[in-house]
């Protein structure tokens, strides 16, 4: 009876403790400074013709780790560049599950796209036309970017310490749809009355100690303020710095949504890039002194590579007729898939796409290869539901612009011209859209 009794009351003790969350997570956050450290050509704009000259302020690659009470880990790189080729991003990524045992799909790499950083990508090397001495320089940068990438990433999964993370969503107005409409054209200018995204999604990280160790944002815009030759990180690096002064110790970092046929207006100043980053961080932070909903997990990761097709490739007929062209780029566009040519006997006709899905109990991210236009994130959110659904832009690699089948149609840079910079035969084939879509809404299914 007294051994009865006894049991009866431990019982009622562990009953009255307080229940450990199931679902509790860990995070951990670092950042570092990737601001080339020589003079260097940038990224962003073929009219440039000469290298950068100093810099407005540093460029940085931040890291945000989570881990759940599984021990499942995920990472969230946000970095001060205009985009991650797939190269690098299958080497940091097969070095980070080597060295951190995260696993691809558990590794989202995204990119501000500030055209105010350096050059990285091979295939854009004909758009710039630099020197070879100056590309040389680009590609041991790109060497020291893979180290400092790896590197951050690393010091965030040792930061991993019990958090209480929580999302809301604010907005800013900054942006405004670029795809000018004329009588016989599309052109990049102002489009008042076409599609925007205004969202401002806002993540906090709140420490042991109650303060505030990361905030992850974003932003549906074109990083393109700013074109000339001082090194910066547009109006998403003013953001960033703006919050890390009004938060010490907090690392903030952002990441562009669906904003490929979005600038920021007004632009070409040093004050708009200034007071567009100042309107955002106000936004974010507005976000973060209000009730935000609780994030908790499991972590549950889902990725993979979709081929997207293009139309049918020139022949070598038509590829030797764009030799000729008057534009330089379309000659030199020309050449190099003449190259592809002969040395695979064939152009290809497809490409492996990536798609991302993170999902954390009812809260979704989706992360989308490339430059992809606002009728995605619209799209995607209404039928995921704009409550519980981040979409992430320009992540795991920024491969070329991905057109809706809207824009698609309709024509314009976004859909036809880009291609000829990123050296892609010709616009996507029709299906691109659904494609996309139907391949989302299977990696979230996925991701369960």
């Amino acid at each position: 009876m007294i051994r009865r009794r006894f049991l009866s009351l431990s019982l009622l003790f562990l009953l009255l403790l307080p229940f450990p969350a199931l679902a509790a997570l860990k995070a951990g956050a670092a950042r570092t400074v990737i601001t080339p450290q020589t003079s260097i050509w940038m990224a962003g704009y073929a009219f440039r013709n000469k290298p950068s000259e100093g810099k407005l302020h540093d460029l940085y690659a931040r890291a945000l780790a989570l881990e759940d009470d599984q021990g499942t880990k995920a990472v969230f790189l946000a970095s001060d560049i205009i985009g991650i080729p797939a190269g690098l991003a299958a080497r940091v990524s097969a070095r980070v599950e080597k060295e951190c045992g995260v696993p691809r799909a558990n590794l989202m790499l995204t990119c501000s796209h500030t055209h105010s950083g350096p050059a990285l990508r091979d295939n854009l090397k004909d758009m710039y036309g630099m020197p070879e001495e100056e590309w040389q320089k680009v590609i041991q940068y790109m060497k020291w970017l893979e180290d400092k990438m790896v590197e951050v990433i690393q010091e965030s999964v040792r930061d991993l310490k019990p958090a209480k993370i929580s999302r809301g969503v604010g907005t800013a107005s900054f942006t405004i749809n670029r795809r000018q409409y004329n009588l016989d054209s599309i052109s990049i200018g102002l489009n008042p009355i076409g599609p925007v995204d205004e969202d401002a999604p806002v993540l906090k990280v709140i420490d042991e100690k109650g303060a505030i160790k990361a905030v992850v944002f974003g932003y549906a815009c074109h990083n393109t303020t700013l074109s000339g030759y001082e090194i910066n990180g547009d109006y998403a690096g003013f953001a960033q710095l703006d919050l890390e002064e009004a938060i010490p110790g907090a690392v903030a970092m952002f990441f562009i949504g669906c904003g490929a046929d979005q600038n920021p207006n007004p632009r070409r100043k040093i004050e708009d890039a200034q007071n567009h980053g100042r309107e955002l961080a106000e936004a974010v932070r507005q976000v973060l002194s209000g009730a935000m909903k609780e994030v908790d997990g499991p972590i549950h990761a889902a990725f993979s590579l979709t081929d997207l097709s293009l139309i049918p490739a020139p022949t070598r007929e038509q590829l030797q007729e764009q030799l000729k062209d008057s534009n330089i780029h379309i000659q030199r566009r020309a050449k190099n898939l003449l190259s592809t040519l002969d040395e695979k006997g064939k152009i290809p006709e497809t490409y492996p796409y990536p798609l991302q899905v993170w999902r954390l109990n009812d809260f979704l991210i989706v992360a989308m290869g490339g430059e992809v236009v606002v009728d995605y994130s619209l799209r995607l959110k209404h039928e995921l539901g704009r409550e519980n659904a981040w979409i992430v832009g320009y992540a795991n690699d920024v491969c070329c612009y991905i057109p809706s089948l809207r824009v698609l149609k309709e024509g314009g840079y976004e859909s036809v011209d880009s291609m000829i910079y990123y050296g892609f035969h010709g616009p996507w084939a029709p299906p691109i859209e659904e494609t996309i879509v139907k391949e989302v809404h299977r990696l979230v299914d996925a991701a369960k």
